[in-house]
């Protein structure tokens, strides 16, 4: 990655040691963060035992090279100043080794150029400088430029296998006092594997992310499986404090064209790259990635410039109320409170832009992580009230505009099944939800998610058909008093006038074997208003289910009620059934239309007062075997 180099600056190479020499007790001295650490002067003063340096303060945006190791902060040769509470510092942040600087990321540069964070010596790391003098910051930017303006003392480390990157990132070897020549590789971090409860919850992620999305990512587990299951969307964007292998594999896909950006236009905007050396090679001259500092990537005015902002969070726990704890230590490189505080911000202003918040249902000692609590787990993330979606492996829960009981039942539905009967008991002990909650602790297990799809109907009518929850309780009481009393007679059989939430809970409570049912929803993924629901009941020692159905009156007509039947249909076959029957009044024409056209076998129907029995076997092979 080397440019031919002209004689002119080598008369700044220096050996580190000289550079060493010009330190003096109690400075402040700027690092630069992730694979842009300088590791050759950070290894040389660290090793060194000069009188002179002792008593230095480091300053790195984020700590997380092998070089700083923080065992040597116990010896008070230097203390080390971070702004994120992450990867190497968390543990000595906590136990008073490490300071942790709580600040906006994109407000560091304010707090460097004011002097409220002073800085006597920057060491960065930089490409050979180009036939005009140029040199590139590489694949970090964050403050490096604020930090060289402000230091008495600036010196780049050049090393020949850093990228030479686009965007905000080239200096002159005139900005520099010395320059040193890097003795080290640039610091890689290699692919990880994830395991498929990972993969689970990226699949349900990226089922709310739609084309022209743009997109912040993060190093981890959950992105590296996000990616892979983005490769299908068209025209998103990225708008990213970290650019890892995951993420240039999404762009090589095709999915990812930034057209659709308010901001940098045609560019994936980022202020670090993580990864690989496959990935340091692809940003070499790559004009389709842009980096810029920290000020421009973390601020919200800017986030919120390019619509469908998408901001995935990876956490450590949820409670029942929406309180999260965000993760702290090793493996957790960008996802703390400030950078999230501020592209959870910009999300908010913009237009159609969502929040998601991702976690595993269990953690590793098989210990839940949806909880009745988070006030005893640190690093906590306050967005209670603006919390919007919370995702696992077993599915969605929707939280803007819940109460706190809605909020409890939405998260329990995507708890681990084996953890759900407690968390309704401890729920219920605690007065999250009602006293007489019902819950069947074996439903967990059998809930079918694989019946979850989507259909459009005439008028281009978007309906998202899953099995229904019992955190669905509120939203089919909203569907009931949305019905005409001429509709709730068609489907009762009775001038119907309430439904109290005792009784509409014992209808969504099911154990999805004798009674499946199947509610159609409109409205953005993870969220919406069930518009239609189909069930079926099983009739004791019989091979038959009693079937109903009930679509919104807005919604009738379109097909939603023959393609319920038809699903409803296919899984009774599979469990068994040989044929449903239905009590239909004789009045309800639409309702009898729907049979008649969606059975795959004459209807036997005999009238009696008024109504219809509909006896309506699946096939004739099967219509034989039950009447013998």
């Amino acid at each position: 990655m080397s440019a031919k180099e002209p004689k002119e600056w080598k008369s700044k190479l220096v050996d580190p040691q000289k550079v060493l020499s010009r330190i003096k007790p109690g400075m402040s001295i700027f690092l630069g963060t992730g694979v842009a650490e300088p590791c050759t002067l950070v290894k040389s003063l660290l090793d060194s035992d000069a009188g002179n340096l002792r008593d230095l303060e480091f300053i790195q945006l984020i700590s997380f090279g092998p070089a700083i190791t923080i065992t040597k902060t116990q010896n008070h040769k230097f203390r080390l100043k971070t702004f994120f509470a992450g990867w190497v510092a968390s543990d000595e942040i906590t136990s008073g080794r490490v300071d942790m600087i709580p600040s906006p990321l994109s407000e560091i540069p304010h707090l460097i150029q004011s002097g409220i964070i002073g800085i006597d010596a920057a060491f960065i790391q930089i490409t050979p400088p180009d036939r005009s003098g140029f040199c590139s910051l590489g694949p970090a930017v964050d403050v490096a430029r604020h930090a060289m303006d402000h230091a008495s003392l600036v010196v780049g480390e050049i090393n020949h296998d850093t990228p030479r990157t686009m965007g905000d990132t080239f200096v002159h070897v005139d900005d520099f006092d010395f320059l040193v020549e890097s003795k080290e590789p640039p610091i890689y971090f290699e692919r990880q594997p994830f395991d498929p409860i990972f993969d689970r919850v990226g699949a349900n992620v990226a089922a709310l992310i739609e084309d022209g999305s743009c997109l912040a990512f993060s190093a981890g587990h959950l992105f590296d499986a996000l990616a892979r299951h983005l490769k299908t969307k068209r025209n998103l964007g990225i708008h990213s404090p970290f650019f890892t292998d995951a993420v240039m594999d999404l762009v090589k896909s095709g999915a990812v064209s930034n057209r659709k950006k308010g901001h940098f236009l045609g560019k994936s905007l980022t202020a670090y790259a993580i990864g690989t050396p496959e990935l340091l090679y692809w940003l070499h001259r790559n004009p389709l990635i842009e980096f810029q500092g920290i000020d421009v990537v973390a601020d919200p005015k800017r986030i919120a410039r390019n619509d469908r902002t998408m901001v995935v969070l990876p956490v450590r726990k949820v409670d029942l109320s929406g309180g999260v704890a965000l993760h702290m230590g090793r493996g957790n490189v960008g996802d703390g409170p400030s950078e999230a505080q501020e592209f959870f911000k910009g999300a908010r202003f913009s237009k159609k832009g969502r929040t998601i918040i991702a976690l595993p249902s269990r953690n590793l000692k098989k210990q839940s992580n949806i909880v009745i609590s988070v006030d005893d787990y640190p690093n906590q993330f306050s967005i209670r009230e603006s919390l919007d979606l919370v995702v696992t492996e077993y599915g969605v829960a929707a939280m803007t505009g819940r109460t706190i009981r809605e909020r409890a039942l939405a998260l329990i539905d995507i708890a681990h099944p084996d953890d759900r009967a407690e968390l309704v008991r401890q729920a219920k002990e605690k007065n999250i939800l009602y006293a007489d909650q019902l819950y069947l602790p074996e439903s967990g297990a059998r809930y079918p998610a694989d019946l979850s799809c989507e259909r459009v109907f005439p008028g281009e009518i978007t309906v998202r058909f899953r099995a229904i929850k019992p955190s669905d309780v509120d939203e089919m009481r909203r569907l009931f008093y949305r019905f005409s009393d001429k509709s709730v007679y068609y489907r009762y059989f009775s001038p119907i006038k309430t439904m109290p939430h005792a009784k509409m809970q014992e209808y969504v409570t099911i154990d999805y074997t004798k009674t499946m049912s199947i509610v159609g929803l409109m409205g953005e993924p993870g969220t919406g208003r069930i518009v239609a629901e189909a069930r079926y009941v099983r009739l004791p020692d019989k091979p038959v289910a009693d079937v109903a159905f009930v679509v919104d009156e807005e919604f009738q007509g379109k097909g939603i009620a023959t393609f319920l039947f038809q699903t409803l249909r296919k899984i009774a076959k599979e469990n068994g059934i040989r044929g449903f029957k239905a009590d239909v009044l004789a009045t309800n024409k639409g309702m009898l239309k729907v049979f008649e056209s969606a059975s795959d076998t004459p209807i036997q129907a005999v009238m009696d007062s008024g109504i219809y029995e509909l006896n309506m076997p699946f096939d004739t092979d099967e219509n034989n075997t039950q009447n013998d």
